[in-house]
């Protein structure tokens, strides 16, 4: 790579790493350390390949998908760690209101299995069509419908304080209207 093309990729990687890396959380289900991993795997092979790149960020961010399907199909499970003991709760409250939410939904999102969670990101942060998540995933557009379909009422089994954002918005459908979005993760 010439000068010229290493200046254009560190700037790329300055300017949207950070963009990148929170789609990055939500498809590792809230795990900072993988995200980091998929990013870094992600941008090394962008690398290789700079000078032939139109859209960088879009390049990357298919990357991203791709590997984070390829991980769904490895048949590894993810390791517990064990603590001799459980941590102390904290005696009062200290985060705000977007930051409870944000915790409540990443850690709703983080027991979602990996496919509906990636579903949901592509569909929801990434705002992308079905048509497209479907050519992404590849799969049929009814089973980027139904596999949506199914995360969201997941999501609010798992995450039952979130039915109150349901109750608070206008709409009967809460997910098409944006109010219950998992972009609130951000």
């Amino acid at each position: 790579m010439d000068a010229e093309a290493q200046a254009g990729f560190r700037g790329f990687v300055e300017g949207r790493s950070s963009a990148l890396l929170k789609t990055a959380v939500l498809l590792s289900g809230g795990d900072r350390h993988a995200a980091e991993d998929l990013l870094q795997n992600a941008l090394i092979k962008a690398a290789g390949r700079w000078q032939r790149i139109d859209e960088p960020e879009a390049y990357v961010r298919q990357i991203l998908y791709r590997q984070q399907i390829s991980r769904w199909r490895l048949k590894w499970r993810r390791r517990e760690v064990s603590v001799p003991e459980l941590p102390e709760p904290g005696s009062e409250p200290d985060a705000s209101a977007a930051a409870e939410l944000r915790l409540l939904m990443r850690g709703a999102l983080a027991r979602l299995t990996p496919r509906q969670r990636t579903v949901l990101v592509l569909r929801y942060f990434e705002d992308l069509p079905e048509a497209d998540v479907a050519r992404i995933l590849g799969c049929s557009v009814g089973t980027v419908r139904s596999t949506t379909h199914r995360s969201l009422a997941r999501l609010r089994a798992l995450a039952p304080e979130l039915r109150a954002l349901d109750s608070g918005a206008a709409t009967a459908r809460p997910a098409q209207s944006r109010d219950f979005s998992p972009m609130e993760v951000r």
